[in-house]
């Protein structure tokens, strides 16, 4: 059974123990092998925080684009409709890709494909969230996220921490 998702602290975690069966607690490092597992198998890591509980750090889900809905909807609408913010990063091909095609098969954005012409991987922007799953995946290093202000600020945890 694969697990995917972590629900941190009450009364979120309560409530989804009371009302799924498949819920487990689990450790701080059960959690960290979750996230290592997930990343190994390609998913996009997403935050969800909760603006009534004070921005409030509530979940990160594993998500691939077969089975989250979110991502689902995200590529049907191809961004149209903002309900997914993206990472503030975009991946960038450097001239010494070798069109593979490695990236352009992970990608769970639909947001690369390959330049016939040019020899290489060619990034769609609009609809690259910067996940970073390209990058993983790329043998020679070609692909590498860079932050684009275009996308906005990538998310800093350490300004979510309360004093």
């Amino acid at each position: 059974e694969m697990e995917a998702c972590l629900i941190m602290g009450d009364p979120f975690a309560s409530f989804i123990a009371a009302n799924n069966p498949r819920f487990r607690k689990c450790s701080k490092d059960e959690a960290i092998e979750v996230l290592e597992k997930a990343h190994a198998r390609g998913d996009v890591h997403t935050a969800y925080f909760k603006k009534e509980m004070g921005n409030r750090l509530i979940a990160i889900c594993n998500c691939c684009s077969c089975c989250c809905m979110g991502m689902v909807m995200w590529n049907k609408l191809k961004g149209a409709v903002p309900f997914l913010a993206s990472s503030g990063y975009i991946a960038k091909v450097d001239d010494d890709c070798t069109a593979c095609g490695s990236c352009a098969e992970i990608c769970p954005f639909y947001a690369i494909t390959m330049d016939e012409t040019a020899g290489r991987a060619a990034v769609d922007y609009a609809l690259c969230m910067g996940c970073g799953v390209c990058q993983d995946c790329c043998a020679t290093g070609s692909i590498r996220l860079r932050k684009d202000p275009d996308k906005g600020e990538p998310l800093d945890l350490n300004l979510l921490k309360k004093e």
